[in-house]
């Protein structure tokens, strides 16, 4: 008999692409895995391992934008999550968001079966009710709720963030085979996560002046910010690429500066190396980039800390205006010193591995 398990998490991208481990897990166990994702989720979801299908829903409780509640819309969710009657359903959320609103359609819709991570009673809506110390990186808390639901991953899998693969060919003049370039991601959702525009574009300048390459990413909104930070000396590719795209771009660079954004996550699910601008208005322990090299550069104890504020209550924005475009190009060579370093080592260790069976 199929099982089939609904996995939800309705925020944004970076938020999804965090959820890989927790999906990879179920998906061991289940014979198909339905992802429930919010708009900006969705394209992530598409683009994790042992996700069956997507399915897209505006949440009225987590969206930062939201729709005002509509009843025929929730009707219509719980009348399809009846029609697809899934055994079970792992619901992901952030340590600030509830799970038991959505528990409540779920159980409407007939699912007999309910894991989530909640510190408010749950009463009859959940019947695995996980707690989690909340200073775990957020793959690994989600991580946990899988396995507190049942599930485990394969023998073999780290547990490390990933996409799907093999991933879209990007334009020749995009990108280069010998990870020649370096991405920088100036945009991010949460304005106060973001670097001064034009502290992105000195970035630009000082690292085509230290030989890399530059490419200047962002969304369909973004393309006058990349415009400007590409300024003469990178290439602007703002606008211009789908998420699957991105990962491909990421994937050969160098190296990627951004923010606390989407595609700090997507550069550790290709295991690119990231130069993490990191305003500390949520905590680097949780929301860090997972499981790949990174340099973190922002004062972590600035007033904002701890704050979720998506403006920077700090007049100037001193966390992040405090670092420089010496400070980005530094972190680069440290980044990409300790692959070449790593490349060696384990170019060595194959040539000694050779060297042994040919005398062997």
């Amino acid at each position: 008999m199929s099982r089939t398990v609904l996995v939800a998490r309705l925020d944004a991208a970076g938020d999804v692409l965090l959820q890989g481990p927790l999906v990879r897990a179920v998906a061991a166990g289940a014979d198909r895995v339905v992802f429930l994702a919010g708009p900006s989720g969705a394209e992530a979801a598409g683009l994790l391992p042992g996700v069956d299908e997507v399915w897209t829903w505006h949440c009225p409780w987590i969206s930062p934008t939201p729709d005002p509640v509509d009843a025929a819309d929730v009707a219509a969710l719980t009348e399809r999550v009846r029609a697809l009657a899934p055994d079970e359903a792992v619901m992901s959320t952030s340590f600030h968001q509830s799970p038991l609103p959505l528990a409540l359609v779920l159980r409407t819709a007939g699912v007999r079966r309910i894991s989530a991570i909640s510190v408010d009673y749950p009463g009859s809506l959940l019947d695995v009710r996980h707690r989690v110390d909340d200073d775990l990186p957020e793959p690994e808390r989600a991580l946990s709720l899988a396995r507190a639901a049942g599930f485990h991953l394969p023998p073999g899998d780290a547990g490390r963030l990933a996409v799907r693969r093999p991933l879209p060919p990007v334009a020749h003049d995009a990108g280069s085979a010998d990870r020649s370039y370096v991405v920088v991601h100036p945009g991010a959702s949460v304005p106060a996560r973001a670097w001064p525009a034009r502290r992105c574009a000195e970035a630009v300048e000082a690292l085509a002046d230290a030989g890399w390459r530059v490419l200047v990413t962002g969304g369909p909104a973004e393309r006058a910010l990349t415009a400007a930070v590409a300024g003469t000396r990178g290439v602007d590719l703002g606008g211009g690429t789908s998420l699957a795209q991105m990962a491909a771009l990421l994937d050969g660079a160098a190296a990627v500066v951004v923010g606390n954004t989407g595609p700090a996550h997507l550069a550790a699910a290709v295991g690119t190396p990231v130069v993490s601008l990191f305003s500390p208005v949520v905590p680097a322990t949780r929301w860090a980039p997972y499981g790949v090299p990174s340099v973190l550069l922002g004062d972590q104890s600035a007033p904002c800390r701890g704050t979720r504020a998506r403006e920077c209550p700090v007049p100037g924005h001193p966390c992040l205006t405090s670092v420089t475009a010496a400070d980005v190009v530094a972190a680069v060579e440290t980044l990409t010193a300790a692959e070449q370093r790593a490349a060696v080592r384990h170019a060595a260790a194959g040539k000694a591995a050779i060297d042994i069976r040919v005398g062997a």
